[in-house]
């Protein structure tokens, strides 16, 4: 995976782009078309004390997911990357898809707090690696970076 060409070609595709919720499906569409080997990517939107499913590609996932809890409320109650070599042994696990076995999970943030989180699963063990984190990092970063009014 290009990381590289993957952040410039999302800041091509939602800059200017008035429209938080069509600029966040654009973004899963472009995360699930160019990586390999996994089964959902999308976004979940911090209200409260809780995470929002928000746009996805993949199939039907939890609605809320409380902070704190699973992979995604740990990364946003953490304000930080969660890599999950494997999701069957990560404490309090929530499983959306039962065909999911590795997860990558990178705060969304808005001046320094976690407002949501960008998820991406896969049906292999260890799909994730430390290249992956920080390319997820950086595609993370043009969506602060470029959705900021939005966010």
């Amino acid at each position: 995976m290009n990381y590289t060409d993957l952040c410039a070609d999302l800041r091509a595709l939602i800059r200017e782009v008035p429209h938080l919720t069509a600029n966040l499906a654009n973004a899963a569409a472009i995360i699930w078309q160019r990586t390999e080997q996994i089964n959902w990517a999308g976004f979940y939107l911090r209200e409260g004390n809780k995470l929002v499913l928000g746009p996805f590609q993949g199939k039907p996932a939890c609605i809320e997911i409380p902070l704190g809890r699973g992979v995604c409320g740990t990364a946003a109650e953490k304000n930080e990357t969660q890599l999950v070599p494997d999701v069957h042994k990560f404490p309090g696990h929530i499983a959306c898809d039962s065909e999911s076995r590795s997860e990558i999970v990178v705060p969304i943030r808005k001046n320094g707090e976690a407002i949501g989180v960008l998820d991406i699963d896969s049906p292999m063990l260890s799909r994730f690696s430390a290249t992956d984190k920080a390319g997820f990092e950086a595609v993370a970063a043009v969506i602060e970076e470029e959705l900021w009014d939005l966010l």
